[in-house]
């Protein structure tokens, strides 16, 4: 038996669980690609790429390839196991095998969730090993078959090369299609007429929570730079790229939002998804004039710097960040915020602070923050509210 199939195996196992419960001898893999999925139901991530997974694997599997997933559970108990590995059309390691689950996962030094290993059969060379296997499913899909090194820098070549010669028509129309949806929805706007323009391609949907808080936010920052630029030759425009459940939802979504969209269903969502490699919504995604990206950090810069964020550009964004830094200096060393019981300590990134959500907006953060050392509570500093702590007493 190949080395990496007796990875699988115990003293007393030689066999692994089918989807509908039957025993599958692992000698049954020799010579297949193995994914080693190591997942659990409880992580949020692991139930977003799950799907993802399904979707490659089912693809891999009706074109005949050579191709295994096999399931190692980190599940809080055997019913959990079994209630996520239902919507999993592949094999799996038995829950109550806990031996070579920890040997696996100290094998391949597994420090997270989602993480799909990926092992070549014949080369036990640590380097034939991809570890990486969540990211490159992301990022390539089936396209990374057979998973080797040349294979992936193949891809990363074309990847450069499409966003070298990256254009905004080439990103936003199809064959069928040359045009975005206006107000009403049934007004066409050619995509050649955002040529020259700053444009923001935002992924979202009406069921994403975070999307439905961020949108009125963006809405507010769209319509304050279209007043800025209003005596200016430069422009700004919005391409909302749906992710919503059906017509109606995106209807009734895109009723709410004052910029152009894709429409419902075109294949260009999907496209640009996967081509801006977007892992979460809502993103946003900020195209230069010359239409190639100037970064996929929108949202992030819309909430640290709002209307002053554009046009978006890592000069505007050092500039904004050296303003911050000075304001910093005269911000309270301390604070107490109303919607928190201990006191606030402000940090930097040099400073035991860094990337965060805000506790108060839900929004990210980075930079100047002001933490709690106690509890890890995080805010913005114009998101602090004084704590009212009351009239003085008397005497």
């Amino acid at each position: 038996m190949s080395w990496y199939l007796s990875l699988l195996t115990s003293r007393d196992r030689e066999f692994l669980l089918s989807p509908s419960g039957t025993q599958v001898r692992v000698s049954e893999l020799e010579g297949k690609i193995i994914g080693l999925y190591f997942s659990a139901n409880w992580n949020e991530p692991c139930r977003t790429f799950t799907p993802v997974l399904t979707s490659a694997y089912e693809q891999l599997k009706s074109s005949g390839r050579n191709f295994e997933v096999v399931f190692v559970s980190s599940d809080e108990d055997l019913e959990a196991f079994g209630n996520y590995r239902a919507a999993m059309p592949w094999l799996a390691v038995p829950y109550s095998d806990l031996e070579t689950k920890k040997a696996l996962n100290k094998r391949f030094e597994i420090e997270g969730f989602p993480c799909l290993v990926i092992l070549q059969p014949g080369n036990h060379k640590d380097d034939a090993v991809f570890r990486d296997g969540v990211e490159i499913i992301y990022r390539y899909g089936v396209q990374a078959f057979p998973f080797t090194r040349e294979r992936l820098e193949e891809l990363r070549k074309e990847e450069e090369e499409r966003h070298e010669n990256q254009t905004l028509y080439n990103l936003l129309t199809n064959h069928d299609r040359d045009f975005l949806l206006g107000h009403p929805s049934s007004e066409q706007v050619l995509v050649r007429c955002l040529t020259g323009k700053t444009v923001g391609l935002y992924f979202s949907a009406q069921w994403c929570v975070p999307g439905v808080k961020f949108t009125p936010r963006l809405v507010s920052i769209y319509q304050k730079i279209k007043q800025l630029l209003s005596n200016s030759e430069e422009d700004f425009e919005i391409v909302f790229v749906s992710s919503d459940r059906d017509p109606a939802e995106f209807e009734s979504h895109f009723n709410s939002m004052p910029w152009l969209a894709l429409p419902f269903g075109d294949p260009t969502i999907k496209n640009l998804t996967k081509y801006f490699d977007i892992r979460a919504i809502p993103s946003l995604v900020i195209l230069g004039p010359d239409g190639k990206t100037v970064t996929k950090q929108g949202r992030n810069l819309v909430n640290l710097y709002r209307e002053e964020a554009y046009p978006f550009t890592a000069t505007k964004v050092a500039v904004l960040e050296r303003e911050v830094d000075e304001a910093a200096k005269s911000l309270p060393k301390s604070e107490m915020h109303a919607g928190h019981r201990h006191e606030l300590t402000l940090v930097s990134e040099g400073s035991g602070g860094g990337p965060f959500i805000c506790c108060d907006c839900d929004e990210q953060g980075s930079g100047w923050a002001y933490q709690c050392i106690e509890c890890g509570y995080e805010i913005h500093p114009k998101c602090v509210r004084p704590a009212d702590h009351g009239p003085p007493k008397n005497g």
